[in-house]
C-alpha cells in the first residue's frame, strides 16, 4: 500500500503577533477545533480574533455518570485521561446569513489533540510559569486548525532586549542597502 504524505494547502486566517512579544514559545502543537458550520464560514471570512485567548483543561469525569461507562473506564486509565482541552476567549463573530439565536462569540471551544499530546501538555502546564496560548488560526485543506504554543512569560527586560536587537538589525539592513 502506498503511504502518501498528507499534503493539504494551508491558508492562514489570523496570527497572534502579541504572543511572540509577550512569551517565549518553547514548543508548538497543531490542534483541530470543534466548530459549527456558521462558525467555520465566519472564520473563512476572517472574522475571528485570538487576542486574549488561552487554553485550559477541563475535567470531564463529572459528566460520565453511567455505571457501564465507569466499569469500562476504570481499566488502564491514567490520571490525565479524564481531561479535555478547551480554548477560552477565542472570538468568532456571528455569520450574517445564519440564524444566530443564543450564539455566544466567546464560548469555550473544544480542541482536538491525540491522547499522548494531551498528557504531555497537561503535565507541562502543571509546572509553574507555563501556559498554552494559540499562535495562529488557519485552514489545512477543509479543516480549521489552531497552532498552539507552550509558552513561558517574558520579563520586561527581555522584551526591551528584543526591541533593541530588532532596531539594530533594521539599522544594519538600512546602511547596507544604500
Amino acid at each position: 500500500m502506498g503511504d502518501k504524505p498528507d499534503i493539504r494547502p494551508i491558508k492562514i486566517i489570523q496570527k497572534n503577533k502579541k504572543a511572540f512579544h509577550e512569551f517565549d514559545i518553547l514548543q508548538k502543537y497543531e490542534a483541530g477545533i470543534v466548530l459549527t458550520g456558521p462558525e467555520v464560514k465566519s472564520i473563512r471570512q476572517g472574522k475571528c480574533s485570538l487576542q486574549d485567548a488561552y487554553c485550559t483543561f477541563k475535567n470531564i469525569a463529572k459528566r460520565r455518570t453511567t455505571k457501564l461507562f465507569k466499569e469500562k473506564s476504570n481499566k488502564n486509565t491514567s490520571p490525565h485521561s479524564d481531561w479535555e482541552l478547551f480554548i477560552k476567549n477565542f472570538h468568532i463573530a456571528p455569520y450574517e446569513s445564519a440564524r444566530n439565536e443564543n450564539y455566544e462569540p466567546k464560548a469555550d471551544r473544544k480542541l482536538l489533540l491525540n491522547k499522548k499530546e494531551l498528557i504531555r501538555l497537561k503535565t507541562a502546564l502543571e509546572q509553574k510559569g507555563f501556559t498554552l496560548i494559540p499562535l495562529s488560526v488557519y485552514f489545512s485543506g477543509p479543516y480549521v486548525k489552531l497552532e498552539l504554543g507552550l509558552a513561558k512569560g517574558k520579563r520586561k527586560y527581555d522584551k526591551r532586549e528584543e526591541i533593541k536587537k530588532r532596531d539594530l538589525q533594521k539599522e544594519i539592513a538600512k546602511r547596507f542597502k544604500i
